[in-house]
């Protein structure tokens, strides 16, 4: 593994067999529910010498979520939540990296969700660099933002008996990244 970052600038692609993208809400405000998306596709820029320099876009298919749970991701899928027939991807376009310090780096960019977009800050800790044994080159990094739901259009809620909805208004997202490197 290199510690000098400036061996690392190139250009990458997520690899989606060891890139979790995922996220966990709270369920009848009393536990959380996690899930993921098994679909997507993402590309970056990484610049060692000058992170600011760096770029990422990610597309998730909300068609490809999954909770574990058929009826939920059913649910989910529906205009109720993500409305997968009418908005097919949810996207992320970085407009800035920023060092932290460290291995800490935030990436702010725009988050699109049912056509609804807002300014999102990923603070992602660097996990590390190998060469696998095929001789690709694959940067890791970890992160996770929390967002509120209502604020994409994704509002459906049924009251409890008790008081409280089922479904929290916030929703962490989960970013394991493995990136390879490209050429």
């Amino acid at each position: 593994m290199t510690t000098d970052l400036s061996k690392l600038t190139g250009d990458y692609v997520l690899d989606p067999t060891h890139t979790r993208i995922g996220f966990v809400a709270r369920h009848a405000m009393v536990t959380k529910v996690r899930g993921s998306f098994a679909d997507f596709e993402g590309t970056a820029h990484l610049d060692g010498e000058d992170p600011s320099r760096s770029t990422a876009q990610v597309v998730i298919k909300v068609d490809s979520i999954s909770t574990g749970v058929e009826q939920r991701d059913q649910h989910l899928r529906t205009n109720d939540f993500l409305d997968a027939p009418n908005y097919p991807d949810i996207t992320f376009r970085a407009t800035g990296v920023e060092a932290l310090g460290g291995i800490d780096y935030r990436v702010t960019g725009d988050l699109t969700i049912k056509d609804i977009t807002r300014p999102i800050s990923i603070d992602f800790e660097y996990t590390g660099n190998a060469v696998d044994p095929y001789g690709n080159l694959r940067v890791g990094l970890e992160g996770s933002v929390t967002i509120n739901r209502k604020d994409f259009g994704v509002s459906w809620n049924a009251a409890l008996e008790g008081g409280g909805v089922l479904v929290g208004e916030k929703v962490v997202l989960e970013f394991d990244i493995s990136a390879i490197r490209q050429g």
